[in-house]
């Protein structure tokens, strides 16, 4: 099965060279395999690789092709539920663990960055989760004062702050957590493949697994070409799951998340836009999400079409509306790219760990946050990989559920958004 070319974006536009991966084409024996080359797969081999460990990452088309390599640059603490939520349902120990490693991922990720100077437009300027009604404004909130209770550095903005951080008066508060920030998602994508290869991992392009059992007590893993025998075995595929692990494509709803952008902005238009550079997503039912880049452009990013877009800019009309809605200055600006790629949204809006064994684990589900949580959790998958169930990690560890009516999804993601705009609009 040929590899599928990156879709043209922003990203692929101003993105280093990618790192040499070729294709599996002979066998090979080693201790840790890797199905998937996104954040989780790549942080995981490069800490793999970086303990000892002899690792092989086998990837359908290549490094940070997925939603790695085309989501809004934003990196974001935290969970979809607040500290509190994830206490009760958790308990004390794993969820004060989980609210740890969450909303102290951006930190991880950034540390990691620097460590190993990867070149991506890192930067550390804050994330605004933006409240749009009274309904949001009270949500935002309550999350503020439970990460002020938590001693986390997060702070609410009244209306006049958050006009003065994001250039509009379109919201009547914020939330400002300062360990957020953005990158740039491709290079970044390409900078851990780079790291993990130095640091000894084997990565290969262009190497769909089509088989993937167990062998003489080893895990024999088959592309188009040539097989990997591995004794333990990682799967962070994400919302690309295919069939090869039953009924894990269907624990998810792969929804397509859209971005357009715009030339680089003239400085003083550029100035009244988001000043200090910080991240926004707004709290809502159906999101928009938006940041400036480190060259000025503006990318606007939504729900769009659940279809693969081929470049235009045409279908996200929407996005450019609310946009120039927000600063009306940006009326003439010229959009220069669209593209979109798709999300894994598990049923209960969290990260699913699945461990069929000691030697076989799988990861999936950021909902959206996936490039700080990936990263993050690449490190610990790399470590309960080598030290088995001793070593802790900060998911709870779950069983494969397929969704009931799985099949219908389409069909739920587009009245779900519908629903959910509708809902934004009225408040509720």
């Amino acid at each position: 099965m040929p590899a599928v070319p990156l879709p043209t974006s922003l990203y692929t536009d101003t993105a280093h060279p990618a790192p040499l991966t070729p294709p599996l084409d002979g066998d090979r024996t080693v201790s840790v395999a890797i199905i998937g080359a996104g954040f989780a797969g790549l942080s995981a081999a490069l800490h793999l690789a970086e303990m000892g460990v002899d690792v092989c990452v086998l990837e359908a088309n290549e490094p940070g092709w997925g939603a790695s390599g085309r989501n809004g640059g934003q990196v974001n603490p935290g969970l979809k539920f607040n500290p509190d939520e994830l206490l009760a349902r958790f308990g004390g120990d794993l969820g004060q663990r989980m609210i740890t490693m969450a909303w102290g991922a951006p930190d991880f990720t950034f540390g990691l960055i620097s460590r190993l100077g990867i070149d991506c437009d890192a930067r550390q300027n804050g994330t605004l989760r933006a409240a749009t009604n009274a309904l949001t404004a009270k949500a935002v909130g309550i999350t503020a004062a439970q990460c002020a209770a938590h001693g986390m550095p997060a702070r609410l903005l009244d209306a006049t702050e958050t006009e003065l951080a994001t250039g509009t008066g379109r919201y009547s508060a914020a939330l400002f957590d300062p360990r957020g920030g953005d990158l740039h998602p491709l290079n970044f994508a390409r900078g851990l493949a780079s790291a993990a290869q130095k640091a000894g991992a084997f990565i290969h392009g262009n190497s769909c697994v089509v088989s993937a059992r167990k062998q003489s007590g080893k895990w024999l893993l088959r592309t188009n070409m040539a097989t990997v025998t591995a004794d333990k075995l990682l799967v962070v595929t994400n919302a690309y799951a295919d069939g090869l692990w039953p009924g894990l494509r269907k624990t998810l709803v792969p929804v397509y998340s859209s971005i357009v952008a715009t030339e680089p902005l003239p400085g003083a238009l550029a100035h009244r836009i988001l000043p200090h550079r910080p991240v926004l997503y707004e709290s809502g039912h159906i999101t928009v999400y938006y940041r400036l880049d480190k060259q000025n452009r503006l990318l606007m990013g939504g729900r769009g079409p659940q279809r693969t877009l081929t470049g235009q800019t045409g279908p996200l009309d929407y996005l450019k509306r609310y946009a120039e809605a927000l600063w009306p200055d940006l009326r003439g600006v010229r959009w220069t790219h669209a593209w979109n790629g798709q999300l894994a949204i598990t049923p209960d809006h969290l990260p699913h760990l699945h461990e069929s064994s000691e030697d076989a684990l799988i990861y999936l589900g950021c909902n959206g946050r996936g490039v700080a949580l990936a990263t993050t959790m690449g490190h610990q998958l790399a470590e309960r990989l080598v030290g088995g169930q001793s070593a802790r990690i900060d998911l709870p560890v779950t069983g494969i559920e397929p969704m009931r009516f799985h099949a219908l999804w389409p069909i739920g993601v587009h009245s779900a958004m519908i629903w959910g705009r509708m809902k934004d609009r009225l408040g509720i």
